[in-house]
């Protein structure tokens, strides 16, 4: 999953970015002082294409938009994000906000929607929100992508058993449907688990609901 589009410098893989899409020069550089001193890496970017332009970034990141830029909408840019996959959570800001244009951004996804002129601390608020949101998606997406590793790993049989041991069946039960002995079941199992790392079948279940993983068809002799 993308989560965004280098001009300005590179900011080191560890440290928050927020990025400000603004095409007012003065609102940009006041948003860059006042995050920088709150030590946030900031990139500055005057319009959606610009920042469409920047390599995706490894840090948790968030988006500091304008609703109004040039050639497209803070939020027709918003959708255009959703649409192509990138997640970074954002914080839009405007000076011509009404009730219906906030409705719709928050309904999208949007972290906060500020009024010109906002207060330094709403604006840190909204960020420090958003960056947190953005942590906990990277780190459910990291520990999917494990997830997956880990059960490619597992070998075909080892995939029946799990699917049907997670369902609650017993290893009796598994071994009848599946033509085996119960020993050979045991022994499937537990290289399962091993190879996902479950310490328990409660952390297989756990597992097998994240994977998505359906019961598969009794075996035929």
């Amino acid at each position: 999953m993308s989560r965004g589009p280098q001009p300005h410098g590179t900011a080191n893989a560890v440290t928050p970015i927020v990025f400000v899409v603004d095409d007012d020069p003065s609102v940009r550089g006041a948003l860059s002082s006042l995050f920088r001193s709150v030590d946030l890496a900031v990139e500055l970017f005057g319009s959606a294409a610009e920042f469409l332009q920047r390599k995706p970034s490894d840090s948790a990141s968030c988006l500091v938009l304008d609703i109004r830029l040039p050639g497209v909408s803070g939020l027709d840019f918003q959708a255009q994000l959703l649409k192509a996959n990138i997640r970074t959570p954002i914080i839009f800001m405007t000076g011509h906000g009404d009730i219906p244009m906030s409705v719709r951004a928050m309904k999208a996804g949007a972290v906060d929607f500020l009024a010109k002129p906002f207060r330094d601390q709403d604006m840190l608020d909204a960020v420090a929100a958003a960056l947190q949101r953005d942590r906990q998606a990277r780190e459910a997406e990291d520990s999917m992508t494990a997830l997956r590793a880990a059960y490619g790993l597992l070998t075909a049989r080892e995939r029946e058993v799990m699917a049907l041991v997670t369902t609650g069946l017993m290893n009796k039960q598994v071994a009848g449907q599946l033509g085996l002995s119960e020993i050979t079941v045991k022994i499937h199992r537990g290289h399962a688990m091993k190879k996902m790392n479950a310490r328990s079948l409660a952390d297989l279940v756990r597992m097998a609901e994240s994977l998505g993983l359906h019961r598969p068809k009794a075996h035929q002799p």
